[in-house]
């Protein structure tokens, strides 16, 4: 018995007890791989695709969704349009909407509402403001483009731009400004500026764009082609200037 014992207990010594660590590292090694493959599955058995592809479809089905609410916006048709003496009019006995109107639309000039859909915004005058020196009023042709250089601007000087315009017969929406420069046929500038959005009336409006100032040194100065334009939300252009001006090294004697 006790050599029985013996036995067994130098067999252990000898490596039965090494194989048993050995076996048990395989029983883990397979537990973990098998939670390994595991993990990769999803609660329907079957595989996920890498983490990676995941963030990938992820993404792009972000940026089609987008792209599918753009198109949807721009197929959305817009109920029957009216003017906007039709709008006033409208429901005028029902005294609540009549105010909200009021208080959407502000003092509105009936003299300056027409009957048809579309405004009507007329620019007036253009003028260039600078510290210390009279506006210089710039004439607008009735073509638009006016002949030779348009106007001259001292280069590294302080300026700003002065818009009056009149709006007519209905509400314009998102009125802006753009205006693009060249200079030896490079675009050298590129400006959007919005406006706002205007309530016929029959006083005119006036907007200054931000100042500004014009580039200075050698390479400034010379002659710039430029295309201006006043737009609505509706891509309606009002008003289109094709012109040329100067930057010299001082103002233009009146």
């Amino acid at each position: 018995m006790s050599l029985a014992i013996g036995v067994a207990s130098s067999s252990k010594s000898m490596g039965f007890d090494d194989n048993k660590k050995d076996n048990e590292a395989v029983e883990k090694s397979s537990v973990s791989e098998e939670t390994k493959r595991k993990s990769e599955k999803g609660q329907d058995g079957e595989e996920e695709e890498p983490s990676g592809m995941s963030r990938t479809i992820s993404e792009s089905s972000i940026y089609a969704t987008e792209d599918d609410e753009d198109d949807e916006a721009k197929k959305i048709e817009l109920g029957p349009q009216f003017t906007l003496k039709e709008q006033l009019e409208k429901d005028k006995d029902d005294e609540s909407l009549r105010r909200w109107k009021e208080q959407l639309l502000g003092s509105v000039d009936m003299n300056s509402v027409g009957e048809t859909l579309e405004p009507e915004v007329k620019i007036l005058s253009l003028a260039i403001k600078s510290p210390g020196r009279p506006d210089i009023v710039l004439t607008i042709p009735e073509n638009g483009n006016p002949k030779g250089s348009w106007f001259t601007l001292k280069e590294g000087s302080r300026y700003s731009l002065l818009f009056t315009f009149q709006v007519s017969n209905n509400i314009v929406s998102g009125l802006k400004y753009t205006n693009t420069v060249w200079k030896t046929g490079v675009k050298v500038d590129n400006t959007k500026e919005m406006l706002g959005t205007f309530s016929p009336q029959s006083e005119p409006y006036s907007f200054e764009m931000p100042e500004d100032t014009t580039p200075s040194g050698i390479f400034a100065r010379g002659s710039y082609s430029a295309r201006s334009k006043f737009i609505d939300d509706d891509k309606k252009c009002y008003l289109e200037i094709n012109y040329t001006f100067d930057i010299r090294k001082d103002w233009q004697s009146p």
